[in-house]
């Protein structure tokens, strides 16, 4: 109701306001006249008592006194909204004026029954109370003002979810500089029509009337116990708004009030996927972990740097952090460093590369680890497939060097990430991968003292080359989204799901065997585009839409890029004791032959023979269906150069 009638006061006309502040300060006359008699006589005068009429006369005479000097320093200019210290100072002299000329009348000069101190009295008083008319004015009108201006440029915001996170955000957002929450969308039809903190509760489907009146351009998801369907069900029902759709910070963080605007965060892109995350088995993620010393290879990649996170949960006596890049282990170093959970765990950053046999000995020979997670390899399919002698060194023979390391140190577990673009690869990356993938089964076969596994999955969300990161950089400069074919699907899971299934398979291994996750449906990355566009609040832009916000442009298929993702080679996957991990025993070389083709393989690499690379690939992995001719750097230049020399 306050809130009401102070905008009512800020939207009147201009001559109806000086009108109004007119009437208050002659009110104000006539109450401080009627003061001045109760302070002088201890009594109160009635107002309509007949023969009260030298009280009426000192309040006419005050009238007339008063509102000529008021309006002669300009007191019906001033906007009090914005007056200050000097406005007061301006009140302050012109009363000083009105009480001389008030005192020369009333005390001076003397009417029959009127105290002479009447004159000094009631000056003292119109001075308190016009100066606090003013202060007041400027207090609750500036402000209410100040406020609705700044809220006319914010953009407005619709809380989706009325419980205790909604009110808790709300209230959070209220003294917001950078959002306006002007009400509440709850799919509680009981709850429609009613206010929550002062701001009024809706029903979803009246999103598109509001959007078009009010100018909703964001909504808040505060629904932190739902479940990623129910919240992929939600966001579909969003999606045809031209809305930006944002989401709360963790569950802990609100049951202990620690938010703020600066806590809202962009869309979860696994909320978007509709896909539950597969819950870890605890028992899993200890028994390889929990009081014993690992090794992470690749310690400061996407997966390497949450393999760490994940086993310092899982209270190792030490974790030994090896990487070849000095800034990316510094980096998990200081942030593992800086979780509580390492007070009691020796952290031990080594820098060393995979494919450097005596270093990595040396290392597994001193600290002896229990189990080692090798996430040192390359991955980024078009890197690779310009540079394949390094794909193979690396993923390669980096990944023999760890394994036999782990042999000759007595390694109890040994697991290997991998990809599903090791299955029937077309490019250098996928081969390359599946390589090491055989190099472990074959050593499995060979030596029973270490066990070896393969963990093999889909596109990790939010990791280093991800493509949802570079949409939604895309999208942030305005587009255009780039892709490089309207076909392309993948599969997709959380950083955190691909740590917890390494560790977990490491746990379930028997020698050799390949697990893969159960990833639901595969996704189609034009789709996953879309809508990612329509949830930023923007348009698409293309030949119906010309007007769009941002245009998806298609180029070509990468050199060794597929356009589906498969995640087994055979037809015989088997059950685990996780729900939604299942095994496979896939063919590979017994180790002899196998042991004869790598040598034949590190002679081509170390030469850069990438012709001859090539070809031991396609006869050492089947279904190996390179989709282009050599594409490395190096061989493509001398071929130019030599033709150039014709």
């Amino acid at each position: 109701m306050k809130q009401a009638l102070i905008q009512a006061a800020i939207g009147l006309p201009r001559l109806s306001k000086r009108v109004l502040v007119l009437l208050v300060d002659t009110s104000l006359c006539v109450l401080c006249v009627w003061l001045a008699f109760y302070l002088r006589l201890g009594e109160w005068v009635s107002l309509l008592h007949p023969g009260e009429w030298h009280l009426w006369l000192a309040a006419v005479l005050s009238v007339v006194i008063a509102l000529p000097i008021f309006v002669t320093h300009g007191f019906y200019r001033a906007i009090f909204r914005y007056s200050g210290w000097a406005s007061l100072m301006t009140v302050a002299q012109a009363m000083l004026v009105y009480g001389v000329l008030f005192m020369t009348v009333i005390t001076v000069m003397g009417f029959s029954g009127i105290p002479r101190t009447i004159g000094i009295i009631q000056p003292i008083l119109l001075l308190m109370l016009v100066g606090a008319s003013r202060a007041l004015a400027r207090y609750w009108l500036g402000g209410s003002y100040q406020r609705r201006l700044q809220n006319a440029s914010l953009p407005k915001m619709l809380i989706y979810g009325a419980g205790d996170a909604g009110q808790q955000m709300a209230v959070a957002l209220s003294n917001s500089r950078e959002v306006c929450v002007v009400g509440f969308l709850d799919d509680d039809d009981s709850l429609h029509g009613h206010v929550l903190n002062g701001q009024p509760i809706y029903a979803p489907a009246n999103l598109a009337h509001l959007v078009k009146a009010v100018g909703i351009s964001h909504v808040l998801l505060a629904l932190p116990s739902v479940n990623r369907q129910q919240r992929y069900q939600i966001l579909n029902q969003l999606a045809p708004y031209k809305v930006q759709v944002r989401t709360l910070p963790n569950l802990n963080d609100l049951a202990h009030g620690r938010v703020s605007v600066s806590d809202i965060k962009d869309l979860d892109i696994d909320d978007l996927l509709g896909r539950e995350p597969v819950q870890p088995n605890s028992l899993l993620l200890n028994a390889n972990t929990q009081g014993k010393t690992v090794l992470v290879t690749g310690a400061g990649g996407s997966i390497g740097s949450e393999l760490c996170r994940q086993i310092l949960c899982a209270s190792p006596t030490r974790l030994l952090l090896v990487e070849v890049s000095e800034f990316t282990l510094y980096l998990i170093h200081q942030e593992l460093q800086a979780d509580p959970s390492s007070a009691h765990v020796e952290l031990v950053p080594l820098l060393a590369s995979v494919c450097d046999e005596v270093r990595i000995h040396e290392i597994m020979d001193t600290w002896k680890p229990h189990a080692v997670y090798h996430a040192a390899v390359y991955k980024h399919v078009p890197l690779v497939e310009h540079n394949p002698a390094q794909g193979v060194r690396n993923n390669v023979w980096g990944t023999r060097v760890c394994a036999e390391a782990a042999i000759r140190n007595g390694v109890c577990n040994f697991v290997l990430v991998s990809t599903d673009k090791a299955v029937r690869p077309t490019n250098t990356m996928g081969a390359t991968k599946r390589l090491a993938e055989m190099v472990l089964q074959a050593l499995a076969e060979q030596n029973g003292k270490t066990t070896f596994s393969i963990v093999r999955f889909g596109n990790v969300l939010g990791s280093s080359g991800s493509v949802v990161p570079l949409f939604r950089e895309q999208i942030k400069n305005g587009g255009p989204i780039t892709l490089t074919h309207v076909d392309v699907t993948r599969y997709f899971m959380t950083i955190s799901e691909a740590a917890q299934l390494v560790i977990q398979a490491g746990a379930m291994g028997q020698g050799g065997d390949v697990f893969v996750l159960d990833m639901g449906q595969p996704i189609k990355i034009i789709d996953l585009a879309r809508r990612m566009v329509e949830l930023s609040g923007l348009t698409l832009r293309d030949e119906m839409h010309p007007d769009g916000d941002i245009e998806i442009n298609v180029t070509d298929l990468r050199p060794g890029e597929k356009l589906y993702e498969e995640l087994l080679i055979g037809d015989n996957p088997e059950l685990t004791q996780h729900p939604r991990i299942i095994k496979a025993r896939e063919q590979f070389l017994p180790w002899p032959v196998l042991e004869q083709k790598l040598n034949a393989l590190s002679i081509a690499t170390r030469v850069n023979d990438v012709a001859v690379i090539h070809v031991l690939l396609k006869d050492l992995i089947s279904g190996y269906q390179p989709t282009d001719e050599v594409m490395d750097w190096v061989h493509l230049a001398l071929q130019r150069q030599a033709v150039a020399n014709e």
